[in-house]
């Protein structure tokens, strides 16, 4: 018969097995300790970064958002406050600020054509004809930091994705999945019929034509009836061409 151990050999192993535990704990405080240090350290470079290329920061779309990359990558948001180092040296939130007013402003300038849906492209477009006298160009990584910002306000700001297009929500509308599909389609001319949406997404009339008329409701469709087949046309400016989008807003 094998012998069990007795009560010396089972405090010996529970001895051991707390001296492994204080080894790994002191291991794994080394190590946090460590990686604390690398990344103090490479917050000073960055911010020494930040000092010597602040103009670049500022004028430069693409090495503002290379910027913002490389905080993100060390837990770094120099948006998160209007106070501290980064509104100091590079004045950052101030500029997402005024940004995010000025989108403000042109989403609810062209509510009354979009219905609150505008493409990002076009959104960008308005933005940097309103900004003409502004030294910083403007990109939409920018738009896109500053509408991200805006969520804050509870109002329905938020960027979503139809097909290939990012398309900027300024009202609290549910878009559903038939609502979405239809969007893609209108994507191609701008506009669908009813007999479009049937064929290319394969659904009967009675769904097509209600939420065709749902979106109508909406305000996010306009509809044109002046044409000889007497099909009406439900017109998307929201994904329509942006040069056929500002002659429905004309």
């Amino acid at each position: 018969m094998r012998r069990r151990p007795g009560i010396a050999g089972l405090q010996s192993a529970a001895a051991a097995r707390d001296q492994y535990r204080l080894v790994g704990e002191n291991v794994a405080k080394i190590r946090a300790d460590l990686m604390k240090e690398q990344l103090a350290t490479f917050r000073s470079h960055l911010e020494e970064f930040a000092r010597k290329h602040k103009n670049d920061i500022r004028k430069n779309p693409t090495f503002r958002a290379q910027f913002h990359e490389m905080c993100a990558k060390v837990g770094v948001d120099p948006l998160a406050s209007n106070k501290g180092v980064w509104a100091e040296l590079l004045g950052i939130g101030d500029f997402y600020y005024e940004l995010g007013v000025q989108i403000v402003d042109i989403c609810m300038a062209t509510r009354s054509h979009n219905g609150g849906l505008i493409n990002l492209q076009e959104l960008c477009s308005l933005l940097a004809q309103k900004r003409k006298t502004a030294r910083e160009a403007v990109s939409e990584d920018d738009c896109l930091r500053a509408i991200s910002k805006l969520k804050v306000l509870g109002s329905g700001f938020e960027v979503i994705s139809i097909g290939k297009r990012k398309l900027v929500r300024s009202v609290p509308t549910e878009l559903n999945k038939d609502h979405n599909e239809i969007l893609e389609v209108a994507q191609v001319q701008g506009y669908v019929t009813v007999e479009q949406v049937q064929k290319a997404l394969s659904w009967s009339s009675g769904r097509a034509t209600d939420a065709l008329e749902t979106l109508l409701k909406e305000g996010l469709a306009m509809i044109d009836d002046g044409h000889r087949d007497g099909k009406r046309r439900y017109w998307f400016p929201c994904v329509a061409p942006i040069s056929v989008a500002v002659d429905l807003m004309a």
